[in-house]
Parts: C-alpha cells; sequence; structure tokens
C-alpha cells in the first residue's frame, strides 16, 4: 500500500506543476485518504505492541 501512496503523490505533484487541477484534486484526494489511512493504521499498530508489552525495535 505504501507504493500506492507513493505512486499517487508522484501523480498528484507532475498533475500540480502542469495545471491540470482535475487530475492533480482526484490524486490529492486519494493521496489523502491513504495518508490518514496509513495514520491509523501506525496509531493501531503502536497500541497492538504496547499491549504485547514488547518494547519496539
Amino acid at each position: 500500500m505504501l507504493s500506492w501512496a507513493l505512486t499517487f503523490l508522484i501523480l498528484a505533484l507532475i498533475a500540480g506543476l502542469l495545471g491540470f487541477s482535475g487530475v492533480a484534486g482526484a490524486a490529492a484526494g486519494i493521496a489523502q485518504i491513504l495518508f490518514v489511512v496509513f495514520l491509523v493504521l501506525l496509531v493501531i499498530s503502536f497500541f497492538a505492541g504496547a499491549l504485547r508489552g514488547r518494547p519496539p525495535v
């Protein structure tokens, strides 16, 4: 999934530079959704690690 996030980030940057607001808006919207999903997964993994009692590596 991280590769998808990076792909959409690059797509959004290129579209923004070229001025295609429709494409840039769609790619940026998808990138924002993926960012939130990864942020939630990060928080869940921190809590899961804390509940298991294993120190972070």
